[in-house]
């Protein structure tokens, strides 16, 4: 899979709350560590999990995807989230560290990411 085909995989599953299909963007054994203090979701299942119930209170989804950093195996992306979280409106900016298989599938997922009540637009050189 190309790395363009995968990063617009895995905004439309945010943005559909689709954690079937987020779960094919892994490996059989990927690592998903969605906060750094905290342990990695390790498998497809875990992955599904934590995101069917992350993305239970997210409503009115809108993931913008900035240009990856691509070297070898290993990809960064920032994203630029804004949505209603348990009705608050927020903004979510982050960034995506990626490492990919042979096959395209991803291996490892860390994320980092700040929460803003409110919705907030990225700067000027946000995603380059």
């Amino acid at each position: 899979m190309e790395i363009s085909k995968w990063i617009e995989g895995y905004r439309t599953a945010w943005e559909q709350s689709d954690d079937a299909s987020v779960a094919e963007l892994f490996t059989e054994g990927a690592s998903y560590r969605s906060n750094i203090f905290e342990e990695p979701h390790v498998g497809r299942d875990a992955i599904r999990a934590y995101w069917s119930h992350v993305t239970r209170t997210q409503s009115d989804i809108s993931v913008r995807m900035g240009t990856p950093f691509v070297d070898g195996h290993r990809v960064a992306v920032e994203f630029w989230t804004t949505m209603r979280n348990e009705g608050d409106e927020v903004t979510l900016p982050g960034c995506l560290l990626l490492k990919f298989d042979e096959d395209g599938a991803c291996s490892s997922l860390r994320e980092y990411w700040q929460l803003e009540y409110g919705e907030r637009h990225p700067p000027h050189e946000w995603g380059r």
